[in-house]
């Protein structure tokens, strides 16, 4: 895989990571989550990571070869993508 396909490869990831958060962060019976809560902080920092990483590809792309729009909206979900994951491993937080 070449840097250049990364982006794609991260945003793809992220959309199915963020599923997996999403559904099993929800409640079940007992009050407590569907997934542990170490798996779901877990795949929260290395989606948060990866999201990250494939926005930041995505903006070289864009300063390299020139701003096209699929390069932007790829980068601009990524970076929308990687904020969610931070504010979602927050949350999860025990405190």
């Amino acid at each position: 895989m070449s840097k250049y396909s990364f982006p794609y490869v991260a945003l793809a990831m992220g959309i199915f990571f963020m599923l997996v958060v999403t559904i099993g962060g929800q409640l079940g019976e007992g009050g407590s989550t569907k997934l542990p809560l170490l798996t779901l902080l877990v795949v929260s920092e290395f989606a948060f990571f990866l999201c990250l990483i494939g926005a930041y590809l995505s903006l070289r792309r864009i300063i390299d070869l020139g701003f096209t729009s699929i390069h932007a909206v790829v980068g601009a979900s990524c970076v929308i993508l990687a904020v969610r994951f931070l504010m979602l491993g927050l949350a999860f937080w025990p405190l």
